[in-house]
């Protein structure tokens, strides 16, 4: 009996690997400077949540044992921004490295940091031919969650400020695409005190939320655009008061160089450590609760 359930086991394993490397060699091939074993490395997990044409979406958890902080880090929300997804791999082997020695390469950093990564929220954009911003049902993902006045801002803003552009389509309502509805429900289960959203290619750095922003991230600084009808800085920033850091890399088909991409990780966590600094933990809470033992040094 023992045997004949190490079998399944083994079997289920192998199975669910060899389904790891087919969705990993997809990605390396679409993505500019991911290798195959990198995607791998990342660990992806199956979110339980589908695109329009019914791709899966995949997440990345790095977790220590007692959390303190919590991250969101998004890649890919527009489809033919490669360089964002590619980055948001290359920063998942950034976060593993940190997990594994923390404090290594960072200043003032939180200690205890559960980073989750969804690096292609848009994989019908992505994998389109070509790849387009928009998803399946050509809706822009970022117009498309649900800000204050939503229905009356938003198509002003696309007839008025956009003159109808079909690439900045919000939708015909709030959360109306699966992909929109999937990250609001990671911000009301994940409770992230912290959203990153990779874009491309404007070369700035965008902030949205109710505290001092970083000023710069490697060779990107602050420039501040302002918020739109339905954009998640907006949503998320404005409306729920959640630290939005949207990052404009320079180029959408080619992410910034590992060095670069190093140096924007390390200035991420030195801001973190700044403004965020470390939440109590439980155990924390409790040792340092009236009446409690204090820890020995």
């Amino acid at each position: 009996m023992r045997s004949g359930h190490a079998l399944l086991v083994a079997t289920v394993l192998v199975a669910s690997q060899a389904y790891g490397s087919t969705i990993c060699r997809h990605y390396a091939e679409r993505l500019p400077s991911l290798q195959q074993a990198q995607c791998e490395a990342a660990g992806l997990q199956d979110a339980a949540a589908r695109s329009v044409r019914g791709r899966t979406i995949w997440t990345s958890d790095i977790k220590p044992l007692e959390p303190d902080t919590r991250v969101l880090i998004i890649g890919g929300m527009h489809g033919d921004e490669l360089s964002s997804s590619a980055m948001a791999f290359h920063w998942i082997a950034l976060a593993q490295n940190s997990a594994a020695a923390p404090g290594m390469g960072t200043t003032a950093s939180p200690r205890a940091v559960h980073w989750r990564f969804i690096p292609a929220l848009n994989p019908d954009g992505l994998f389109a031919q070509p790849a387009k911003r928009v998803n399946a049902r050509g809706v822009d993902l970022n117009r498309n969650f649900p800000t204050p006045n939503w229905a009356r801002d938003s198509r002003v803003y696309w007839e008025k400020r956009t003159g109808k552009d079909p690439r900045r389509w919000p939708g015909s309502q709030p959360l109306s695409e699966p992909e929109a509805r999937f990250l609001f429900e990671q911000m009301g289960s994940f409770k992230p005190n912290l959203i990153v959203s990779i874009h491309a290619p404007y070369g700035v750095l965008d902030f949205d939320g109710p505290m001092v922003p970083p000023s710069r991230l490697g060779r990107l600084y602050l420039d501040q655009v302002g918020i739109f009808p339905g954009s998640l800085g907006n949503y998320g920033g404005v409306h729920k008061g959640i630290p939005v850091v949207t990052i404009e890399l320079p180029n959408a088909a080619h992410p910034p160089s590992p060095a670069e991409m190093q140096s924007m990780w390390q200035d991420l966590q030195r801001w973190m450590g700044e403004r965020l600094g470390p939440v109590p933990t439980a155990s924390k809470r409790l040792a340092a609760a009236p009446g409690s033992a204090s820890p020995t040094p």
